[in-house]
């Protein structure tokens, strides 16, 4: 039997062309940049500047170099897919304002240096999925956030200063707070099983219902007939079986002297 909590989720094309579509985006922007010899990191987010802040938009499609680029594009295609797969309504909004809320939370809190790459937006999404998944108590949620935790579980320890050099932890650390606070503010639908009574369901007879035989035409309980009331019609626990008779042959057996014995 379907179970009707699984309605919103609906298989489409657009859960693998969204991933596909952005990690190709990033890939065609690094080969621009080794392909015309253009750097472009001075377009990333530098803190608590104005020309800073353009880096909140054009920071994630930045990569300082291959393994960089190879790392987030595969968390990217598994993460983005999750999102329009799990929560089709709300994954567009959490990408878009993640990429946002994230780049804004660094560039309020980031050192004085060019933060790029798209790990912010990698976070808010592990973050916002693992979360509402525990939230939700649904048992493919809840599966999906253990696999996340899984994955990429061990990224928790890069939100943190002076863990590994050359990598923005502000950017992740952001990224974790915004998806943390996405997954509070962004409903879900009720994956609770409703209680269904039998008086609800569609095939539903009162006539026939033990219950509703108690009321009478104008809808008056009726109490059920006291015991001695009720006719036995099991004769046989009213008169047990008669045992057959008990046959007792006696054989007159000659004893001693002449006597009879039994």
């Amino acid at each position: 039997m379907k179970d009707n909590r699984d309605d919103h989720l609906i298989f489409s094309p657009s859960v693998v062309a969204w991933p596909l579509y952005f990690v190709l985006i990033l890939w065609f922007v690094y080969w621009v940049e080794v392909r015309f010899n253009i750097y472009l990191n001075d377009f990333g987010i530098y803190p608590r500047t104005l020309i800073g802040l353009r880096g909140i938009v054009f920071s994630p499609f930045l990569h300082g170099g291959l393994e960089h680029l190879y790392n987030n594009s595969v968390a990217l295609l598994v993460l983005i897919a999750a999102m329009r797969y799990f929560y089709r309504r709300q994954a567009l909004q959490v990408i878009g304002y993640g990429i946002l809320l994230s780049g804004f939370f660094t560039w309020l809190i980031g050192r004085e240096s060019y933060h790029i790459g798209a790990s912010g937006l990698i976070y808010v999404l592990v973050s916002f999925i693992f979360f509402k998944g525990i939230q939700t108590g649904y048992y493919r949620l809840v599966a999906l956030s253990l696999m996340v935790v899984v994955l990429y579980g061990g990224m928790i320890w890069y939100i943190f200063p002076d863990v590994e050099q050359g990598i923005s932890w502000e950017g992740h650390l952001g990224g974790f707070v915004t998806g943390l606070f996405f997954a509070r503010i962004y409903k879900t639908p009720e994956f609770k099983t409703p209680i269904l009574y039998d008086w609800q369901r569609p095939d539903f007879d009162p006539k026939q219902d033990a219950f509703m035989k108690r009321f009478d035409e104008n809808g008056n309980f009726v109490n059920p007939p006291k015991p001695e009331d009720i006719e036995v019609v099991d004769y046989e626990i009213v008169r047990p079986p008669q045992l057959p008779p008990v046959i007792y042959n006696y054989v007159i057996v000659p004893g001693k002297n002449g006597e009879n014995a039994c």
